[in-house]
């Protein structure tokens, strides 16, 4: 059973999707539940099947009192590193909550302090509390979509599918098309990879 909040019933959980990927994003979402919320499947967004993610994520925006999700772009991760990407992710949605949070929880083991609020890193959190697991899905979806979107202007990279993580099918892609925009050029695109013209 996961954990409601650690410190404050008005704590906002936050996580983020897309991390290890090729190719689009890193998006994180953060949210702060109803205190009372509680939900018999969710669970860390890793462990859910697609169509239980999706069928969760509008009861979770529904049940919300505040959720944001935003995205930072394969340019930006390329200047400051996947690390730094997905911690500016986090405080972009943080910076999007329609209510403060009194206290933030953070999945993974690195945070830059937040405005002037409290915060914990947990490592995997998002099977622990239901707030970071909540964000899991939420960013994981929204993560999704928009790869989703954008395989129909790049159909052979396979994103439909493989949603820009480090597959076979999308590495032999790369390998016979070329690297495109939405690839992260400081990544390991292949693995015998020295030098990709872009």
């Amino acid at each position: 059973m996961l954990q409601a909040y650690l410190h404050s019933p008005y704590e906002a959980g936050t996580d983020e999707a897309g991390r290890g990927c090729l190719a689009g994003p890193v998006t994180a979402a953060a949210i702060i539940l109803e205190p009372d919320f509680s939900h018999k499947t969710l669970n860390d967004s890793k462990l859910l099947t697609e169509r239980q993610r999706k069928q969760i994520q509008p009861l979770l925006e529904e049940a919300a009192l505040a959720y944001a999700v935003a995205h930072v772009f394969p340019e930006t991760i390329d200047k400051i590193n996947i690390l730094n990407a997905s911690i500016k992710a986090m405080h972009m949605a943080l910076d999007q909550l329609a209510h403060i949070p009194e206290y933030i929880l953070v999945d993974g083991n690195r945070f830059k302090p937040y405005e002037n609020i409290p915060h914990t890193c947990v490592v995997k959190g998002d099977g622990k509390f239901l707030h970071i697991a909540a964000a899991s899905v939420l960013a994981k979806t929204a993560r999704d979509a928009y790869m989703e979107q954008i395989h129909l202007e790049y159909p052979m990279y396979q994103w439909i599918n493989n949603k820009g993580y480090p597959t076979k099918a999308h590495r032999e892609a790369i390998r016979k098309y070329g690297p495109c925009e939405y690839h992260r050029k400081s990544f390991r695109l292949l693995p015998e990879q020295l030098e990709l013209e872009f």
